[in-house]
């Protein structure tokens, strides 16, 4: 265990341990801190060996800050007045290979110990680890959308929260593949890995998903860590006969009215994706179906016979991206084939990790990425905008009329725009 100490804060990085299933001193006072700074219930001492089993699986790195002072009847000293979390997985940035991200999750801090420094003293000890340690990109998902463009992180996709009514009203104009079948939830803990690993595959902005989705997504792992036996399961075959998707769902019962809830959808191809909707949507006794993972633009409006069925209730931002490599992340990014061409961009950075010019040239489906040069920047633009345009779901167009890029040469946006479309719709089901 690494140890600084700072005034009245002991900062100490840890890997997550849970030896024979057990979560030792330091994983379990971290995870008691990291739940009560999302208001979580108290954890039960079986759920918290869970999640460090699963943490620990994940191969995270726990920081904590811990005051050296502590008043009576206080948490005790071990427990630390702010968590941080960060370990490594793949993002699809619709290249020939996935990409290795350094994932952040777990970012609390107490209440009583706010406005201190104490965020910005992990967040920035880390991703300065995290460059120098070659890592070309940080992500997150977050709780609250105004604290980390300061960071450099911007928000690269947004989901849609949607209500679909059951029933007549749902109908698809298009022809489906395949069938459905429902099974016991449980046996998505050997299925769901499968079939998340060819939608990952596929799937410009997924991220690879943590240890502890498939139990949860199972019903096995509901609140507090006991299993949840409302939980239901359906799966989609293909043609030839192989699994390629999945939903778990659970009904809630209400005095005018039964919603379905997708707990989790996912879907190797179109096909998949579209048999499982026609699924959920004639069941038998349920009047609505919510989803909170929507595609912002989602295929399933256009199949129905009614545009309007789709009623999209709410949006939020699912992915945000900090680059901390701007060569190496443009040029494993998937270009569209006919995408041709160059803009010269002028990066702000305060934490300096992208700072600089940087001549971006795409042909051919590819992108070569010069830093510096004499040649004049086409645009301006800070870190996170950057972040934001990463991944193409963002045009760089409404950017600009937000006034967050400066367009030094007349169509530069224009073009940065057309050369970041991306080569499938950006979308993910990843939550950390």
């Amino acid at each position: 265990m690494a140890s600084e100490t700072a005034d009245e804060y002991e900062f100490r990085t840890f890997p997550a341990a849970a030896p024979d299933g057990r979560a030792d001193a330091a994983t379990r006072n971290w995870l008691v801190a990291e739940s009560r700074g999302f208001h979580e219930p108290r954890m039960t001492p079986e759920a918290i060996d869970l999640a460090a089993v699963d943490i620990a699986a994940d191969g995270r790195r726990l920081t904590g800050a811990y005051t050296t002072t502590t008043p009576e009847s206080a948490l005790g000293p071990d427990v630390p007045v702010a968590t941080f979390a960060a370990y490594e997985h793949t993002l699809n940035v619709g290249g020939a290979e996935l990409l290795p991200a350094h994932l952040i999750a777990g970012v609390t801090v107490r209440p009583t110990h706010r406005r201190r420094g104490l965020l910005r003293r992990l967040m920035t000890d880390d991703l300065t680890a995290a460059h120098a340690a070659g890592q070309a990109l940080a992500a997150l998902t977050v709780s609250e959308a105004t604290i980390y463009r300061r960071f450099g992180f911007g928000t690269a996709y947004g989901l849609d929260s949607v209500t679909v009514p059951a029933g007549q009203r749902f109908r698809l104009t298009v022809p489906t593949t395949g069938r459905c079948e429902l099974i016991d939830a449980h046996d998505l803990v050997s299925i769901a890995p499968r079939v998340f690993s060819a939608f990952h595959a596929r799937t410009p902005g997924s991220v690879d998903r943590q240890h502890a989705y498939w139990r949860r997504s199972a019903g096995l792992a509901g609140p507090n860590g006991a299993a949840d036996d409302t939980v239901r399961a359906a799966v989609h075959y293909g043609v030839g006969g192989a699994i390629d998707g999945f939903a778990a769902y659970r009904v809630h019962e209400g005095d005018r009215a039964t919603e379905l809830e997708v707990i989790d959808l996912v879907a190797a191809n179109d096909g998949a994706y579209l048999g499982l909707w026609e699924l959920l949507g004639s069941m038998d006794l349920v009047d609505t179906v919510r989803f909170d993972a929507a595609p912002a633009d989602d295929p399933l409006r256009w199949a129905l016979a009614d545009w309007r069925a789709v009623r999209t209730t709410g949006r939020s931002d699912r992915l945000w991206i900090r680059l901390l490599d701007v060569g190496t992340v443009f040029e494993a990014r998937g270009y569209l084939p006919d995408a041709e061409g160059e803009v010269v961009v002028e990066v702000a950075d305060d934490l300096g990790f992208a700072a600089g010019r940087y001549r971006i040239r795409v042909a051919g489906g590819r992108a070569s990425v010069t830093r510096g040069g004499s040649a004049e920047p086409d645009v301006e633009l800070e870190a996170w905008v950057l972040g934001s345009l990463y991944l193409g779901a963002v045009d760089a167009r409404t950017l600009a009329s937000a006034g967050r890029i400066v367009e030094r040469t007349a169509g530069a946006v224009g073009r940065l725009a057309a050369l970041l479309t991306p080569v499938r719709p950006v979308y993910g089901v990843t939550h950390f």
